[in-house]
């Protein structure tokens, strides 16, 4: 996992974030390698400008993501190991919806207290365990499903803070009520409101062309927008045991819309994609 560079502006942060959710969806399927001009000209199609793109391959390629390579003559990139094991580690939350955690397995809860000399360390840190699913109980401890100790482990020693942090893992053995404690922990009612914009904005059939309508390029743009809004909301869902979810849950029939619009789009979208990229 990399810490968000903050200072990026919102419109050079907007263009690194498609590009991720491009090199995901498309460059893996093409042997992990990009043409410059074709990638240029998709994005271009959503939305970005050249200028923009440029700035985030080169930040990504500072990151160790991206390595220059040129093949039949197409200047281009290849994706490093690093960048591979990134995309690999996100697969598993974006496209294997977090089942919820069984609630006899217990609790992860994560201890801090990091010097001031070190508090961008502590603020990725928070930002790390946002994204792994972790709600925050209070100013210096966070909690999740057990299932998260190594993930929340190897956050805190990627980011040097072993000395500074503590990790538990144990049972709910009583005191405040544990589905109020959750409730404050994260933000449910937020992601439950997410998931049903999610759901209303792409009713089936009904407040957009179905995807057997579109053309190449609508698929193209239709699906990777779809791709690069759903992949922030597995992260923000910690897949809490059925028992403390809200009633009324709708995460799962959010993730069934997702995953039958990807089913529908993803095939053309490819193909729309290839032409973009040299014939070998």
């Amino acid at each position: 996992m990399t810490p968000v560079d903050e200072s990026v502006a919102p419109a050079n942060r907007r263009s690194r974030n498609v590009l991720v959710t491009f090199i995901g969806a498309f460059v893996r399927s093409f042997d992990n390698w990009m043409p410059i001009a074709g990638t240029i000209d998709l994005t271009g199609q959503l939305g970005l400008d050249s200028a923009s793109v440029r700035t985030a391959i080169s930040r990504l390629k500072k990151r160790g993501w991206l390595e220059a390579e040129n093949r039949a003559g197409v200047r281009g990139y290849r994706l490093t190991e690093h960048a591979l094991e990134e995309f690999a580690e996100g697969d598993e939350v974006i496209w294997h919806a977090r089942e919820p955690a069984r609630l006899e397995d217990g609790w992860c809860v994560v201890t801090f207290s990091i010097p001031e000399s070190a508090r961008t360390k502590r603020h990725f840190l928070r930002r790390h365990l946002t994204a792994l699913g972790f709600g925050n109980v209070s100013a210096a401890v966070w909690i999740a499903p057990a299932r998260m100790q190594a993930a929340a482990g190897k956050a805190i020693a990627e980011l040097g803070l072993a000395e500074h942090c503590a990790v538990f893992v144990g049972d709910y053995a009583g005191g405040q009520d544990l589905r109020a404690l959750l409730v404050d922990a994260w933000d449910l009612d937020e992601l439950q409101r997410s998931y049903q914009s999610f759901l209303d904005d792409h009713a089936a059939g009904e407040r957009e062309r179905r995807p057997e309508e579109m053309d190449g390029r609508e698929a193209f743009v239709t699906y990777l927008g779809i791709l690069d809004r759903w992949r922030k909301l597995p992260y923000r869902d910690p897949g809490l045991p059925r028992e403390v979810l809200p009633a009324g849950w709708n995460g799962p029939d959010a993730t069934a819309r997702f995953e039958r619009l990807v089913e529908a789009l993803e095939a053309p979208a490819l193909a729309h994609a290839a032409r973009y990229w040299p014939a070998t």
